[in-house]
């Protein structure tokens, strides 16, 4: 196994290749968490524009599975989760904001847009090293699968942003 291309200690920067694929574990975890978490940000907001970005994250965090699922291939894995405790506290947070706010109209989807870019700022720091742990290694078609991902949590996050600024941090 010590000569397979993919063994850490023929791979550029083998050091890190268990740090990588604990992240990948990690991130893949947490994108299956945040499958559930998205249905219950959509369901809570009052803004139709907001409650359609869930949607669409919800369905780009699927294809998202789906890439990480071809990262692992990639490298001679099978895909395979754990449990992102990160993910966990952020959902866990989603839904405190949620009811802490759901009876004021006014505010509830300021406080849920934070939480979702809470959220994405999580992603976007997972995928930017695990793209930099990628590179190093050169695993070229996961870094090329990762950066896709990482484009993506970044979009959403603009989006959230425009949001936040034209509809739900404006006073009514």
């Amino acid at each position: 196994m010590a000569n397979s291309k993919n063994s850490p200690a023929a791979m550029p920067n083998g050091h890190l290749h268990e740090l990588f694929v604990d992240e990948l574990r990690d991130i893949l975890g947490a994108e299956r968490q945040l499958l559930k978490g998205l249905k219950k940000l959509a369901a809570a907001t009052e803004s139709e524009t907001l409650k359609k970005a869930f949607e669409t994250h919800y369905t780009q965090t699927e294809g998202q599975i789906e890439r990480l699922k071809q990262a692992f291939a990639s490298i001679g894995l099978s895909a395979r989760g754990k449990k992102c405790k990160a993910m966990e506290g952020l959902l866990e947070e989603a839904d405190e904001i949620t009811e802490s706010f759901q009876d004021q109209p006014e505010v509830i989807d300021a406080a849920l847009i934070s939480a979702a870019q809470k959220v994405e700022h999580y992603e976007i720091a997972s995928y930017g090293c695990l793209v930099t742990y990628a590179k190093l290694m050169g695993h070229t078609e996961a870094e090329e699968l990762l950066a896709a991902t990482l484009a993506e949590e970044k979009e959403t996050d603009t989006l959230l942003t425009e949001i936040a600024l034209s509809e739900a941090n404006v006073p009514s």
